[in-house]
Protein backbone atom coordinates (compact mmCIF):
# COMPACT_ATOMS: atom_id res chain seq x y z
CA UNK A 1 0.00 0.00 0.00
CA UNK A 2 1.98 3.03 -1.08
CA UNK A 3 2.81 6.12 1.76
CA UNK A 4 1.00 9.71 0.68
CA UNK A 5 2.15 12.38 2.79
CA UNK A 6 0.05 14.35 5.08
CA UNK A 7 -0.75 17.85 4.59
CA UNK A 8 2.03 19.44 7.59
CA UNK A 9 4.46 17.00 6.40
CA UNK A 10 4.38 19.03 2.49
CA UNK A 11 3.99 22.01 3.49
CA UNK A 12 7.49 22.88 4.51
CA UNK A 13 8.15 20.95 0.87
CA UNK A 14 5.87 23.53 -0.81
CA UNK A 15 7.46 26.20 1.25
CA UNK A 16 10.84 25.62 -0.04
CA UNK A 17 9.19 25.37 -3.52
CA UNK A 18 7.95 28.67 -3.62
CA UNK A 19 11.13 30.13 -2.44
CA UNK A 20 13.14 28.84 -5.58
CA UNK A 21 10.44 30.27 -7.52
CA UNK A 22 10.87 33.92 -5.98
CA UNK A 23 14.60 33.81 -5.60
CA UNK A 24 14.39 33.02 -9.67
CA UNK A 25 12.08 35.52 -10.52
CA UNK A 26 13.98 37.88 -9.18
CA UNK A 27 16.92 37.27 -10.42
CA UNK A 28 15.43 37.07 -14.06
CA UNK A 29 14.38 40.13 -13.44
CA UNK A 30 18.12 41.27 -12.34
CA UNK A 31 19.35 40.29 -15.67
CA UNK A 32 17.04 42.00 -17.92
CA UNK A 33 17.91 45.35 -15.42
CA UNK A 34 21.45 44.85 -16.08
CA UNK A 35 20.60 44.56 -20.09
CA UNK A 36 22.24 46.99 -22.79
CA UNK A 37 19.51 49.69 -22.97
CA UNK A 38 20.83 50.82 -26.57
CA UNK A 39 20.21 47.33 -28.77
CA UNK A 40 18.01 45.63 -31.65
CA UNK A 41 14.30 44.81 -30.68
CA UNK A 42 12.29 43.12 -33.18
CA UNK A 43 8.63 42.70 -32.08
CA UNK A 44 6.63 39.65 -34.13
CA UNK A 45 2.98 38.73 -34.66
CA UNK A 46 2.81 34.64 -34.99
CA UNK A 47 0.08 32.98 -36.65
CA UNK A 48 -2.29 33.21 -33.74
CA UNK A 49 -1.89 36.74 -32.37
CA UNK A 50 0.75 35.50 -30.00
CA UNK A 51 3.96 38.23 -29.81
CA UNK A 52 7.78 37.19 -30.07
CA UNK A 53 10.23 39.17 -28.86
CA UNK A 54 13.77 38.74 -30.17
CA UNK A 55 17.14 40.79 -30.36
CA UNK A 56 18.02 39.41 -33.90
CA UNK A 57 15.68 39.05 -37.10
CA UNK A 58 13.46 35.47 -36.78
CA UNK A 59 14.84 32.97 -39.50
CA UNK A 60 13.67 33.61 -43.04
CA UNK A 61 11.99 29.85 -43.01
CA UNK A 62 9.65 30.77 -40.14
CA UNK A 63 7.50 32.91 -42.30
CA UNK A 64 5.12 32.50 -40.17
CA UNK A 65 5.46 35.50 -38.05
CA UNK A 66 5.55 39.20 -38.96
CA UNK A 67 7.48 41.73 -38.03
CA UNK A 68 5.55 44.62 -37.14
CA UNK A 69 8.09 46.44 -35.03
CA UNK A 70 11.85 47.04 -35.28
CA UNK A 71 13.31 49.01 -32.28
CA UNK A 72 17.05 49.89 -31.64
CA UNK A 73 16.63 50.29 -27.68
CA UNK A 74 15.54 48.20 -24.55
CA UNK A 75 13.60 50.46 -22.65
CA UNK A 76 10.10 50.16 -22.24
CA UNK A 77 10.07 46.75 -24.57
CA UNK A 78 8.52 44.86 -21.84
CA UNK A 79 5.94 47.58 -21.23
CA UNK A 80 5.07 47.27 -24.85
CA UNK A 81 4.89 43.51 -25.66
CA UNK A 82 2.37 43.30 -21.97
CA UNK A 83 0.19 46.59 -22.50
CA UNK A 84 0.60 47.64 -26.44
CA UNK A 85 -1.37 45.49 -28.89
CA UNK A 86 0.18 44.14 -31.90
CA UNK A 87 -1.33 45.63 -34.84
CA UNK A 88 -1.99 42.99 -37.18
CA UNK A 89 -0.58 42.73 -40.63
CA UNK A 90 -4.09 43.79 -42.90
CA UNK A 91 -3.63 41.07 -45.83
CA UNK A 92 -4.62 42.25 -49.45
CA UNK A 93 -4.49 45.58 -49.15
CA UNK A 94 -4.50 48.09 -52.37
CA UNK A 95 -4.74 51.36 -53.31
CA UNK A 96 -8.66 51.28 -52.91
CA UNK A 97 -8.20 50.88 -49.02
CA UNK A 98 -6.27 54.63 -48.76
CA UNK A 99 -7.59 56.59 -51.81
CA UNK A 100 -9.49 59.12 -49.51
CA UNK A 101 -6.21 59.43 -47.59
CA UNK A 102 -3.90 59.41 -50.88
CA UNK A 103 -6.24 62.16 -52.74
CA UNK A 104 -6.37 64.27 -49.73
CA UNK A 105 -2.76 64.42 -49.49
CA UNK A 106 -2.35 65.13 -52.93
CA UNK A 107 -4.52 67.58 -53.55
CA UNK A 108 -3.30 69.37 -50.66
CA UNK A 109 0.37 69.25 -51.65
CA UNK A 110 -0.11 69.62 -55.34
CA UNK A 111 1.36 65.83 -56.23
CA UNK A 112 -0.05 63.71 -58.77
CA UNK A 113 -1.94 61.15 -56.48
CA UNK A 114 -1.00 58.31 -59.42
CA UNK A 115 2.94 59.48 -58.78
CA UNK A 116 2.01 58.46 -54.41
CA UNK A 117 0.10 55.39 -55.49
CA UNK A 118 3.18 54.08 -56.91
CA UNK A 119 5.36 54.94 -54.77
CA UNK A 120 3.38 53.34 -51.99
CA UNK A 121 3.57 50.32 -54.40
CA UNK A 122 7.05 49.61 -54.44
CA UNK A 123 7.44 51.21 -51.20
CA UNK A 124 5.73 48.56 -49.27
CA UNK A 125 2.92 47.05 -51.15
CA UNK A 126 0.50 48.54 -49.62
CA UNK A 127 1.41 47.09 -46.46
CA UNK A 128 0.83 49.24 -43.59
CA UNK A 129 2.96 47.37 -41.19
CA UNK A 130 5.70 47.18 -43.64
CA UNK A 131 8.95 47.67 -42.15
CA UNK A 132 12.35 47.75 -44.34
CA UNK A 133 16.12 46.38 -43.10
CA UNK A 134 16.78 49.98 -42.39
CA UNK A 135 14.15 51.12 -40.29
CA UNK A 136 11.68 52.21 -42.79
CA UNK A 137 8.27 52.04 -41.70
CA UNK A 138 4.66 51.84 -42.98
CA UNK A 139 2.94 52.97 -46.33
CA UNK A 140 5.66 55.18 -47.44
CA UNK A 141 8.49 53.65 -45.45
CA UNK A 142 9.31 56.59 -43.88
CA UNK A 143 12.42 56.97 -41.35
CA UNK A 144 12.14 58.16 -37.96
CA UNK A 145 13.72 61.43 -39.22
CA UNK A 146 11.40 62.49 -41.77
CA UNK A 147 8.73 61.61 -40.19
CA UNK A 148 9.91 63.77 -37.32
CA UNK A 149 10.73 66.52 -40.14
CA UNK A 150 6.82 66.47 -40.31
CA UNK A 151 5.50 65.65 -36.64
CA UNK A 152 5.01 62.60 -36.98
CA UNK A 153 4.85 60.44 -34.42
CA UNK A 154 2.92 57.08 -34.94
CA UNK A 155 4.52 55.99 -38.49
CA UNK A 156 2.20 53.02 -38.89
CA UNK A 157 -0.61 55.57 -38.83
CA UNK A 158 -1.74 55.32 -42.60
CA UNK A 159 -2.98 58.61 -42.23
CA UNK A 160 -0.27 60.29 -40.63
CA UNK A 161 2.15 58.32 -43.04
CA UNK A 162 0.93 59.00 -46.14
CA UNK A 163 0.77 62.89 -45.36
CA UNK A 164 3.86 62.95 -44.08
CA UNK A 165 5.14 60.90 -47.26
CA UNK A 166 3.21 62.91 -49.64
CA UNK A 167 4.37 66.31 -47.91
CA UNK A 168 8.28 65.01 -48.69
CA UNK A 169 7.53 64.29 -52.00
CA UNK A 170 6.17 68.15 -52.48
CA UNK A 171 9.77 69.42 -50.99
CA UNK A 172 11.80 67.36 -52.97
CA UNK A 173 9.68 68.66 -56.34
CA UNK A 174 10.40 71.70 -55.46
CA UNK A 175 14.10 71.12 -54.65
CA UNK A 176 14.48 69.63 -58.30
CA UNK A 177 11.78 71.80 -59.83
CA UNK A 178 9.53 68.99 -60.54
CA UNK A 179 11.77 66.50 -62.14
CA UNK A 180 10.26 63.15 -61.04
CA UNK A 181 12.97 60.59 -62.03
CA UNK A 182 15.55 63.14 -59.12
CA UNK A 183 12.43 63.57 -56.94
CA UNK A 184 11.93 59.61 -56.66
CA UNK A 185 16.22 59.28 -56.54
CA UNK A 186 16.27 61.25 -53.09
CA UNK A 187 13.08 59.62 -52.10
CA UNK A 188 15.32 56.60 -51.57
CA UNK A 189 18.47 57.14 -51.78
CA UNK A 190 18.12 61.12 -50.29
CA UNK A 191 18.66 64.25 -51.44
CA UNK A 192 22.63 64.13 -50.54
CA UNK A 193 23.29 61.43 -52.53
CA UNK A 194 21.40 62.89 -55.59
CA UNK A 195 23.53 66.35 -54.97
CA UNK A 196 26.49 64.35 -54.58
CA UNK A 197 26.51 62.96 -57.81
CA UNK A 198 24.60 65.39 -59.40
CA UNK A 199 21.65 63.00 -60.62
CA UNK A 200 20.44 59.80 -59.88
CA UNK A 201 23.33 58.13 -57.85
CA UNK A 202 24.94 55.00 -59.56
CA UNK A 203 23.45 52.41 -56.97
CA UNK A 204 22.03 49.46 -59.12
CA UNK A 205 18.87 50.07 -55.96
CA UNK A 206 18.19 53.24 -56.72
CA UNK A 207 18.09 53.16 -60.14
CA UNK A 208 15.99 50.10 -59.86
CA UNK A 209 13.21 52.22 -57.46
CA UNK A 210 13.21 55.19 -59.88
CA UNK A 211 12.71 52.40 -62.81
CA UNK A 212 10.08 50.09 -60.98
CA UNK A 213 7.55 53.67 -59.90
CA UNK A 214 7.89 55.53 -63.15
CA UNK A 215 6.63 52.55 -64.83
CA UNK A 216 3.86 51.91 -62.55
CA UNK A 217 2.74 55.18 -62.79
CA UNK A 218 2.53 54.71 -66.13
CA UNK A 219 0.59 51.80 -66.13
CA UNK A 220 -1.99 53.55 -63.31
CA UNK A 221 -2.23 56.32 -65.74
CA UNK A 222 -2.70 53.79 -69.03
CA UNK A 223 -5.66 52.30 -66.65
CA UNK A 224 -7.55 55.18 -66.00
CA UNK A 225 -7.55 56.58 -69.29
CA UNK A 226 -8.77 53.62 -70.72
CA UNK A 227 -11.34 53.69 -67.85
CA UNK A 228 -12.64 57.00 -69.08
CA UNK A 229 -12.78 55.31 -72.73
CA UNK A 230 -9.74 57.43 -74.07
CA UNK A 231 -7.71 55.72 -76.41
CA UNK A 232 -4.50 56.74 -78.24
CA UNK A 233 -4.29 58.49 -81.51
CA UNK A 234 -3.29 55.30 -82.81
CA UNK A 235 -6.51 53.45 -81.59
CA UNK A 236 -5.01 51.12 -79.72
Amino acid sequence: MPLHPSPLASAPLKSAVLQQLAWLFWGLCLVLATLPVAADVYIYRGPDGERLLSDKPVLASAHQYTLVRHRRTLKNAGHILANRQVKAERRGSSAADYRNFIEDASQQYQIDPLLVEAVIQIESGFNPNAVSRKGATGLMQLMKDTASQYQVSDRFDPHKNIGAGVQHLRYLMDRYSGQIPLVLAAYNAGAGNVDKYHGIPPFPETRRYVKKVLEHQAQLQTTNLNSLGIVSASGR
